[in-house]
């Protein structure tokens, strides 16, 4: 199949899917277009799969890797408080796969945009020897509203969305609900909206493990956060998969002590961790006193 006719048919799917009124030309273009409204702020993401990095061809399926590609960009939105509005998704994939992969993939990401009314706008179709993607979002707040790092201030106190662990835990096993959980994250969009309009001081989400991130929030910050209580880990768990493991795609965030920060958010569990503190070396993470090392995964280490 050529590539004119896997676009086409792509943009059969895309069309069949969600629309947002906003996004007046879609694929079919050079660009998409977007008509945003004057009383909103668009943030932008741009997230990377890769083959052998965060997925391999023999334990996940081409609709498990389309909806991870989607989630992982979509979960940055839900950090900043967001309604996702559109993707641009592009895709390379090697010669030995062939137009039903193609065509899984999409309906794996376009199942996952549907869910979040997210609108697929266009990308790019390519030929290279391992499967890559890469998924930009564009999502929409008020004007002035959206969650960023570095408002946490010392006092502050610390919390997180769900469990902590799961995806690493089913990485190291292979089986479960934590596998589940691994090869398809659920972003927590629902949850970003609630936390910006209950006005939390910082947010972010965790992607590459609570040592790691919460290390990138206090340097944001210019703070540093001690770790008091018992982290509400993934059945089956240990407590440094909790700390270190990445694609949780759970959210981290911030609030003052006169914040009432409910137990759930849309049915999915608060959990208070710690509090931010001043101190001399920002980023400085303490767990029960002690100084805790940063393990979570980085690219470039």
């Amino acid at each position: 199949m050529q590539e004119t006719q896997i676009v086409a048919k792509l943009r059969r799917l895309a069309e069949a899917g969600h629309r947002d009124r906003s996004v007046i030309k879609g694929i079919g273009d050079d660009c998409a277009i977007l008509r945003p409204r004057a009383s909103e702020d668009l943030v932008f993401t741009t997230d990377f799969v890769l083959e052998g990095r965060h997925f391999a061809l023999e334990t996940h399926s081409a609709a498990e890797i389309g909806h991870k590609a989607l989630a992982r960009s979509l979960s940055d939105l839900a950090a900043m408080g967001a309604q996702p509005v559109f993707c641009l998704v592009s895709l390379a994939v090697p010669a030995t796969l062939k137009a039903g992969w193609i065509d899984s993939f999409y309906k794996g990401l376009l199942a996952l945009a549907a869910k979040h009314e997210t609108t697929l706008a266009g990308g790019d179709l390519a030929r290279f020897d391992k499967v890559v993607a890469d998924v930009i979002c564009c999502g929409r707040v008020p004007r002035g509203k959206a969650l960023v790092r570095h408002g946490a201030k010392p006092g502050d106190n610390l919390y997180v969305t769900g469990e902590l662990g799961a995806s690493a835990h089913g990485l190291a096993t292979k089986r479960g609900a934590a596998w589940r959980r691994h090869r398809r994250p659920e972003p927590r969009i629902a949850q970003g909206m609630a936390l910006r309009k209950l006005g939390v001081s910082a947010a972010m989400d965790l992607s590459d493990g609570l040592s790691l991130d919460l290390r990138r929030l206090c340097l944001e910050s210019k703070s540093g956060a001690m770790l008091d209580t018992d982290l509400p880990m993934a059945p089956g768990a240990t407590e440094d998969e909790a700390l270190h493991g990445g694609e949780d795609y759970e959210l981290l965030f911030t609030a003052s002590p006169k914040t009432r920060v409910p137990a759930t958010l849309d049915g999915l569990r608060v959990t208070r961790i710690g509090t931010i503190i001043k101190t001399g070396r920002p980023g400085t993470i303490r767990l029960r006193g002690r100084p805790l090392p940063v393990m979570g995964f980085d690219h470039f280490a």
